[in-house]
């Protein structure tokens, strides 16, 4: 067991030296791009699939709420929270349209859609950052392989590589938590 466990912080440790050594740059224009969102007053939209879902509602909490510091609410909204519109547009539409249709409500150019999906490939995160796209927001995804489709569908894109699904969230979520925690220190001091 003891080697189970230290092979599970090892590799964890592995895939985020990798992700920081490979994406520091497109992280610091992440979040530089995210600063200028919320100093215009603009918002945040995130939004993923069952572990990923919980890291963008888990993100916009900390936006919303506060992270280390005590500030002003930041506006940011998980779009995978309000069951009546995520299962009224599954069985209208499609389950692929569940974010871009909420986008297209929503989201209005000067805002930031943040799509999160571990492996890159998932239909409705992707068209939700194509829609995101097209109406002017500033598109973030947050991925796994390299070059997924994801890639193609915003305009940053940061990859973690590996290939063991709950590594790959747990560097989303330290990703988040520096998204948050630059940006608050950037804004208050």
């Amino acid at each position: 067991m003891k080697s189970i466990i230290s092979e599970i912080f090892q590799e964890s440790a592995r895939v985020r030296e990798t992700f920081i050594t490979e994406s520091l740059e497109t992280l610091i224009e992440v979040i530089n791009q995210l600063i200028e969102v919320i100093k215009r007053g603009d918002k945040i939209l995130l939004f993923g699939n069952g572990g990923s879902a919980a890291d963008a509602q888990h993100i916009a909490a900390e936006f919303v709420n506060r992270y280390r510091i005590e500030r002003r609410p930041l506006p940011a909204l998980a779009l995978t929270t309000d069951t009546s519109i995520l299962t009224a547009i599954g069985n209208d539409y499609n389950f692929n349209d569940i974010f871009s249709k909420q986008i297209q409500a929503l989201g209005r150019k000067g805002d930031a859609a943040i799509g999160i999906s571990t492996s890159g490939n998932s239909t409705n995160v992707n068209n939700g950052l194509k829609i995101a796209r097209e109406i002017g927001l500033v598109t973030v995804g947050l991925g796994g392989a390299p070059n997924s489709p994801m890639k193609n569908c915003c305009d940053h894109y940061l990859s973690v590589h590996g290939s063991i699904t709950p590594r790959i969230q747990e560097t989303h979520t330290i990703i988040g938590h520096t998204i948050i925690e630059i940006l608050d220190l950037k804004l208050f001091g």
